[in-house]
């Protein structure tokens, strides 16, 4: 009996120590003091810039580039709930989003009489088929999002150079964006397409880019909105600035798959010492099943799995973080 209670106290001393990590993690950047300092480096740097030793008409043209930059952050870091069918659309898929629920609930059904059959309670399959019907369809969604959008990176920087090309012999901006509406490979050809026709109806430059930015939202269309924003409010040489920003977004491109390289065997690892923990229950559960089922019907057991579970994801997530880098 001092036994089992010592192990339940372990355990509870085992989750109380796994929330306090989350809850330290979650907080740490505002105890350590880190964001005041970013924003101090940051409200530094804008006072040396403006009030560096400039021509007054300099000083007054940076001061409307500071201008259009901070507008159109303020429009784009207005939070708005994503409907699916932007997320359909940011996914490359022409189905609707009724298409979808009827998908969903298939593949939740599905899901939910496979667990049901296999010997489970209905508590269990019904989580199942939860599981399958909202987890996995949004799962490989957002797995779909994430290729469309490695595969529009990959040509839009080309896209870019044609419109220098096309400036450069004396081609207009908007003849530029119909040559690569038509030419370029997709997911491109139909972005630009959908700013054309957008164009033709009469849409105002800037809100067709926030649309293009809402359905392909990346940092690099971010930046070739702003370019041209700028460039039609304040003028200035636009074929030497997109020639620019292409060199830059192939190095950032190419930075990236750099840095994907150097920590692909980092999340080979994570992904091994991830899965080690199932595989060895469910090798387990085949080979030894009197051994491993106490921990599902007996209390401690299900306290034990309980702290297990949140020690993996606390790990889980550590390593996430770790691994992954923003650009």
């Amino acid at each position: 009996m001092l036994s089992r209670d010592l192990v339940q106290l372990a355990a509870v001393a085992l989750a109380g120590i796994a929330v306090g990590g989350v809850v330290y993690a979650l907080l740490m950047p505002y105890m350590s003091g880190e964001r005041k300092a970013s924003k101090r480096v940051g409200n530094v740097a804008r006072g040396v810039n403006i009030r560096a030793a400039a021509p007054r008409s300099l000083q007054i043209r940076k001061q409307q580039v500071q201008d259009t930059i901070k507008n159109i952050d303020a429009k784009q870091k207005r939070k708005k709930r994503v409907r699916l069918r932007i997320l359909l659309i940011r996914a490359g898929l022409s189905m609707k989003p009724r298409t979808y629920y009827l998908l969903s609930c298939l593949t939740g059904v599905v899901g939910g009489f496979m667990v049901l059959i296999s010997g489970s309670s209905p508590l269990v399959s019904l989580l199942a088929a939860f599981a399958c019907g909202v987890g996995l369809p949004r799962l490989i969604l957002a797995r779909m999002i994430k290729r469309h959008q490695a595969k529009f990176l990959r040509e839009f920087a080309n896209s870019i150079d044609i419109i220098v090309r096309g400036i450069k012999s004396g081609l207009g901006f908007a003849d530029c964006m119909q040559i690569i509406a038509r030419e370029s490979p997709e997911p491109v050809r139909s972005e630009f397409a959908e700013l054309v026709e957008q164009q033709k109806v009469g849409v105002p430059l800037s809100s067709a880019f926030e649309r293009m930015i809402e359905r392909m939202p990346l940092q690099e269309v971010n930046f070739f909105a702003i370019v041209i924003t700028i460039q039609n409010q304040i003028g200035g040489n636009l074929a030497e600035v997109l020639s620019n920003l292409a060199q830059v977004l192939r190095d950032r491109y190419r930075l990236q798959a750099k840095v994907m390289a150097f920590s692909a065997e980092a999340k080979a690892s994570a992904a091994i010492i991830g899965a080690l923990p199932p595989l060895v229950i469910l090798a387990m559960f085949f080979t030894s099943p009197d051994y491993i089922l106490i921990l599902w019907y007996d209390k401690v057991g299900n306290i034990m799995l309980m702290g297990c579970a949140i020690w993996m994801l606390i790990g889980v997530l550590v390593m996430r973080k770790m691994i992954n880098f923003d650009f």
